[in-house]
């Protein structure tokens, strides 16, 4: 396939392979890469790691490990290990929930917000990367996206 072209159904090469299931191909070989390229980028950690202090930090309170696994659509197992590294950097910090000490609730620490501002630069090395990674992708078509994945993402649920 060739990906400096604009992709329709005209120009797009399934061969016997339904749309659906090259779309699910697509997006995870996508994942894959996007995953080897913030990976690289952050460098200090991985784009699971930064992907899990985004999700505590969009939290109101902090969370358990058994939300931030929801939010994250990822095993309590995944997200243990993800934590337990992060923990180790002294990027979070799990302590026993007030109510419940058997629950432990996950803080993003001092260093982790520190290397968010040192990597980040407030937004704009992030912004940059998201522009070039959408570029030439109109809005109607990343709201049909959108709309396209949450409807899947709804489907995979009442799996």
């Amino acid at each position: 396939m060739n990906y400096d072209k604009e992709m329709n159904m005209n120009n797009v090469e399934f061969g016997d392979m339904p749309p659906e299931a090259f779309l699910l191909g697509l997006l995870s070989a996508f994942d894959n890469r996007y995953q080897a390229a913030a990976d690289a980028f952050f460098g200090e950690i991985t784009w699971k790691q930064f992907f899990a202090i985004i999700c505590i930090n969009l939290c109101k309170e902090a969370p358990t490990i058994n939300e931030l696994s929801d939010i994250m659509g990822s095993s309590h197992q995944n997200v243990k290990q993800i934590l337990l590294k992060l923990e180790k950097k002294r990027f979070i910090s799990m302590l026993p929930d007030e109510k419940d000490k058997r629950k432990q609730r996950i803080i993003v620490t001092d260093v982790a917000r520190t290397f968010l501002e040192e990597n980040d630069n407030n937004g704009m090395q992030s912004a940059h990367i998201i522009g070039r990674i959408f570029h030439g992708v109109s809005d109607n078509d990343l709201m049909t996206t959108i709309a396209t994945i949450m409807k899947m993402e709804r489907n995979l649920s009442e799996l």
